[in-house]
């Protein structure tokens, strides 16, 4: 065994203490120059060479001077052993003024980059926190910005296995403003509770959760999910999370994880119904978007005292500058479209679609000039027989075509065609099964072809379909290349609604949100951006947990949903009315008007497509044959 010599040792302590970064060198160059100092001075004091008999501490202190300041030398006098000395100092001094110079400016680049790096606490509360990075993040920071606008300060902050930088310059670049809100970016894992930290989750208002693009995002969401509900530091109150998930299987674990403090939104189902109501009815995707983005109009939940004994049909008429479309009944049950005869009672909340929550706000009016004469009674009906042809494939067209099935009549058509070399590779679909499945009023069929080649759309007639869904390839190709083939898809299909002068209902699916202003071109006045609606709904849950029930009840097929039904089913054509004319129409046949879609602008993106949600009741307006009513039904 090697005995451990007093070398040794030193030399150990020498190597702990350089292992601590700048502040060890630091406490070296003063031990050092300290050492060299005392033993100068005590030199010179023995030997008397100083000219000037200074004292040994008068010594220290002018060497310690020429330690600092070489030049302090130039005015030196006395005899050579004395200059000597002083040379020595002066040139030990510049060594270690130089070391200490180099070693602070390496410790200011070191941390400038540890800052760089985004590794710093995040020192807020109240903030909105983001976890994870994909394509949806723009949006929602975008949504978010919005919705902080009244407020005084607010921030968003970002936790992603990303370089800071990067996130900080992809922010800028796409999302043109942030007003108000300062977004703060940090690097780190959002499945590690250490890296956690540095975002200050435990003070934050919401914390959304974004799937990452790979293989296996739901896993890594149920990991961050787990990472902040089993934190050992979390804190007492119950978290506000919403987080994606793309799997049904998933979805109970993920609840499982987050218990009542997660709000999960299921975007694959989510954008296939949406597309499955949105493309029987011209429009719809776009009252969709009013609803969900923060730009326009949103819902709201107020109590109003005002209403107490009340019933829901009253309540219709009893705003100017909102529309009522629920309520929310006291211990948080939401009903969509009640009853009118349901009574308003203490603790209940009326769901409204307004501007800002202070628009909420009962008009007072008593005669609100409805023209009784001018409503027409309502007529009974089957749905039609409708033909749909679905071009492209992904996972979703399961969910798609089911939810189809809940909208047309019996004897219902759906003609599917995709390319059989791009169907999903993962082998948990196929055209036999979709065919196979029992349906109760449509027949499904599968066709192989290439849906951009023209010849093909040419063979299949499309202009002999009542509805048309382009679906993007996202699970074999990449977002870009996808979307590629949408836009070739529907570039075809207006050419051929042009020849034929008869244009058809198309919604179509973007993958890549800066694709959307490309489909504007195509002149398609319906289509679904999948990402944006996902994270627009995000974004409204992240600030208002009691909107999930609502949204879940809006997209499914039982209960209540929005339609586009003809202004002549309501009120008699080519007559001026008000919009509170068209609410009591609506009212008299169970329905909430919220809404109207002229077709005259249908094509026009600076009108919304013709769209107006919530206008002004009084509001008069003349309707023509082929324009629509925006109501909540349940048929």
């Amino acid at each position: 065994m090697r005995k451990i010599t007093f070398r040794d040792r030193l030399r150990y302590q020498f190597d702990n203490t350089m292992s601590r970064g700048p502040a060890g060198l630091i406490v070296w160059l003063f031990i050092i120059s300290l050492v060299m100092l005392v033993v100068i001075s005590f030199f010179v004091r023995i030997t008397r060479i100083d000219p000037e008999q200074r004292g040994f501490l008068d010594l220290v202190w002018a060497g310690l001077m020429r330690t600092l300041d070489a030049g302090t030398m130039g005015g030196d006098t006395g005899n050579w052993p004395f200059l000597l000395t002083m040379l020595v100092v002066t040139m030990a001094g510049i060594f270690l003024v130089s070391t200490l110079i180099g070693i602070l400016t390496t410790s200011l680049e070191e941390r400038l980059e540890q800052l760089r790096k985004g590794h710093s606490f995040v020192a807020e509360e109240n903030h909105t926190v983001i976890l994870g990075w994909s394509s949806q993040i723009f949006t929602i920071i975008s949504e978010l910005v919005i919705a902080n606008a009244n407020q005084p300060r607010s921030c968003i902050a970002v936790l992603a296995e990303k370089d800071k930088v990067e996130m900080e310059d992809e922010i800028e670049a796409r999302v043109s403003d942030t007003g108000r809100t300062r977004v703060v970016c940090r690097s780190g894992s959002p499945m590690d509770p250490t890296d956690l930290e540095i975002i200050n989750p435990h003070a934050a208002r919401s914390i959304i959760i974004l799937p990452p693009e790979s293989e296996n995002p739901d896993a890594n969401v149920i990991k961050s999910i787990l990472a902040l509900t089993n934190n050992p530091n979390r804190r007492p109150e119950p978290y506000h999370i919403v987080a994606v998930i793309h799997e049904p299987k998933n979805m109970e674990v993920g609840r499982l994880a987050g218990g009542d403090e997660v709000q999960l939104v299921l975007a694959g189902d989510l954008i296939a119904r949406i597309a499955a109501q949105a493309c029987r009815q011209s429009g719809l995707s776009v009252v969709y978007t009013e609803l969900l983005d923060f730009g326009g109009d949103e819902i709201y939940f107020q109590e109003e005292p005002g209403l107490l004994g009340k019933s829901f049909g009253e309540a219709l008429l009893a705003y100017e500058d909102s529309a009522i479309i629920g309520l929310a009944l006291k211990g948080d049950q939401v009903q969509l479209n009640p009853p009118m005869e349901t009574v308003i009672q203490t603790g209940d909340a009326v769901i409204a679609v307004s501007a800002d929550d202070d628009t909420v706000r009962l008009s007072g009016r008593s005669d609100y000039g409805i023209d009784a004469g001018a409503i027409r009674e309502a007529a009974g009906g089957e749905l039609p027989r409708e033909r749909t042809l679905i071009l492209g494939w992904n996972e979703r067209i399961f969910t798609l075509v089911g939810e189809l099935d809940n909208y047309v009549g019996p004897g219902s058509e759906v003609t599917v065609v995709a390319e059989a070399s791009l169907l999903s590779p993962n082998g948990h679909s196929s055209p036999e099964e979709i065919e196979r499945q029992p349906y109760r009023n449509q027949a499904v069929v599968y066709r192989p072809g290439d849906t951009t080649d023209p010849q093909t759309l040419n063979d299949l007639a499309v202009q002999t379909y009542d509805h048309i869904i382009v679906l993007g390839y996202s699970d074999s190709l990449d977002p870009q290349e996808t979307d590629a083939r949408t836009l070739v898809t529907l570039l075809h299909l207006r050419h051929i609604a042009t020849q034929h002068n008869q244009p058809f209902s198309i919604v179509s699916e973007m993958v890549d949100v800066r694709n959307r202003e490309l489909a504007e071109a195509t002149r398609a006045d319906d289509f679904i951006v999948s990402d944006k609606l996902v994270s627009l709904m995000l974004s409204q849950i992240s600030e208002n947990k009691r909107l999930t029930p609502v949204f879940q009840d809006l997209f499914d097929p039982e209960g209540s949903e929005l339609y586009l039904k003809p202004a002549g089913d309501y009120v008699q054509l080519n007559k001026p009315v008000n919009f509170y004319t068209i609410v009591e129409a609506a009212r008299r046949r169970g329905q909430v008007a919220i809404g109207y879609r002229l077709r005259a602008q249908a094509y026009d993106p600076a009108n919304s497509y013709g769209v107006r949600v919530n206008p002004p009741k009084s509001q008069s307006v003349t309707f023509g044959e082929e324009d629509r009513i925006i109501v909540l039904a349940e048929d």
